[in-house]
């Protein structure tokens, strides 16, 4: 690799072929996709729980986050309802936005779903 070095206004510079800094741009980038796969596997095994694209896409188009939680444990309305201790009708209001629900009520839904109270609420509520 032909590296030059110059002085520009007191820095100094290296200046080399565009070939020769692609490629190691290249290699940086490799590794840094390396070290994310590594940290995302450890991640996985710590038990982090990973997300369809299905899932994100949805949360991404709007869609309320508690309802797409509920439906990607399986769970009914009725089931969450039951497991959180409150009224399926309750819930759907919630999923809905016809009603805010309490913080007390969010807390109960996370813990049924097993996620944080984060990743259910919007900004919105």
């Amino acid at each position: 690799m032909a590296v030059q070095f110059i002085d520009v206004g007191g820095q100094k510079l290296a200046v080399m072929p565009i070939a020769d800094y692609d490629r190691l741009v290249g290699e940086a980038e490799d590794r840094a996709d390396a070290q994310a796969a590594v940290n995302a596997e450890a991640r996985r095994k710590a038990g982090e729980e990973y997300l369809p694209a299905e899932m994100v896409d949805l949360l991404l188009a709007g869609e309320s986050p508690l309802r797409v939680w509920r439906k990607h444990r399986g769970m009914t309305l009725e089931q969450l309802g039951a497991q959180a201790g409150i009224s399926h009708v309750y819930v759907s209001q919630i999923e809905t936005g016809q009603r805010a629900g309490t913080a007390r009520v969010w807390q109960k839904l996370a813990g049924a779903l097993g996620v944080d109270l984060d990743d259910i609420l919007t900004q919105d509520e």
